[in-house]
């Protein structure tokens, strides 16, 4: 049997907390295992904020161990209070059922759906949703105290800022630790992986099963992802990075890999690529414009891992072709306009406006007064501009906000 997946597991830098690793080590070194790590379905897309579970999935299932995907349709309806400012907006079933078909396509790109320990995916509400309140009371929640769920983060935290915890919230915590039991004793999955974040709700889990079956069962955590400057990784000025072309292009996702700081690529490439650490290595030394090498390693990488190989081509041609040529390329944004509404002039405010290379009003005086906006790479300050048909350039109008977000007009 492979030895190296926990070795791997952290040279990579995805360990955090194990609630036993001496345990899980022997474990993994001698047999193949059933994991779990479960997702919210509060969105119709995972963002990069979920990537280095998905990766973490993908390199289990890659040493031979059966990955179960946890799509929380029952515990998405309660909503984790898990480094959470303020509740969760509650979604009804419809919505969540819309999601979890969304989310599907996106594992699809990470995980393999066939041979031996192809990846598994429950719902949640499939089990809690049959549970009587009284009974799970009387059976389960012996095992819990509020001291000790009061000391969890996820509570503690929320409770210190004097902000609301509804018991809607409070219940999470042992709906997913009983999400561990049932896993544990129907798909003898032994092993649970999450975020920091999830420490305390995967620690519940453990001595759940401890209680219930007398047997051991493990949580293992990921650390939390920040940026050199201590922002959360993935967080940008335009939002979410959504793992989905529909709310996020492929060309969008390569730019925002392209553009990580000097001090985190070397960082991403081992977290977010399946490059070898021999070839992660050659990169450490780089240093200057020379580091952009390793950016677009990482770029091409990372895309070609959602989006295919031919779409992180695309990406870099396309993006070679806004920077360095001075030109557009085939997977910027773009826009179909007639030639009539061009000849009628279009309102340059309501196309930034939407767009979203500006918020408001204001917004858009700001950055005008800043020259943060060109036309066909010409700066235009001027705020009751009408883009016209002076303004087409082989067929298209190249609009930019800044040096790294463009969109293109194409005229019919």
């Amino acid at each position: 049997m492979n030895t190296n997946i926990l070795t791997e597991f952290k040279n990579r830098g995805y360990f955090f907390q194990c609630t036993n690793e001496k345990y899980l080590e022997k474990l993994l070194s001698n047999k193949k295992i059933a994991f779990y790590i479960g997702f919210d379905c509060t969105a119709p897309s995972l963002h990069v904020g979920s990537l280095i579970q998905i990766m973490c999935l993908r390199l289990f299932q890659k040493h031979g161990h059966t990955p179960i995907v946890l799509l929380g349709g029952g515990t998405t309806l309660v909503g984790d209070p898990s480094g959470k400012e303020e509740s969760r907006k509650i979604l009804s079933e419809k919505e969540i059922n819309n999601n979890i078909k969304s989310i599907k396509k996106v594992f699809s790109k990470f995980l393999d759906h066939k041979g031996k320990n192809k990846v598994v995916y429950v719902n949640n509400k499939k089990w809690l949703s049959q549970l009587n309140y009284i009974n799970f009371l009387r059976d389960y929640g012996k095992h819990f105290t509020i001291n000790k769920m009061l000391s969890f983060d996820s509570v503690k935290l929320r409770l210190d800022r004097e902000q609301s915890l509804s018991f809607l919230e409070f219940n999470y915590m042992i709906l997913q630790a009983y999400d561990y039991l049932h896993l544990f004793k129907k798909n003898n999955c032994c092993l649970q992986i999450g975020g920091s974040d999830q420490w305390g709700n995967i620690v519940n889990g453990v001595e759940l099963v401890r209680r219930e079956v007398q047997e051991e069962a493990i949580g293992l955590t990921t650390p939390l992802i920040t940026t050199s400057q201590g922002t959360k990784m993935g967080k940008t000025e335009k939002g979410a990075v959504w793992l989905d072309e529909k709310k996020l292009s492929s060309f969008d996702y390569w730019q925002f890999w392209r553009n990580t700081d000097d001090r985190d690529v070397i960082r991403y490439l081992q977290l977010f690529t399946e490059l070898s650490e021999k070839e992660i290595e050659s990169y450490k030394n780089l240093s200057g414009d020379e580091i952009n090498k390793a950016k677009i390693k990482l770029a091409n990488e990372a895309t070609k891992l959602l989006h295919g190989a031919t779409a992180a081509i695309k990406a870099e041609a396309t993006s070679h072709q806004t920077f360095v040529n001075k030109s557009t390329g085939g997977e910027l944004p773009t826009k179909k306009v007639s030639k009539t509404e061009i000849e009628d002039g279009l309102n340059f405010k309501q196309i930034l406006l939407e767009i979203n290379f500006a918020s408001s009003g204001g917004d858009f005086k700001r950055n005008l007064s800043n020259n943060a906006y060109r036309i066909n790479n010409i700066i235009e300050n001027n705020e009751n501009k009408i883009i016209n048909s002076h303004d087409i350039i082989n067929n298209e109008i190249k609009i930019s906000f800044g040096k790294k977000k463009h969109f293109v007009l194409k005229i019919n």
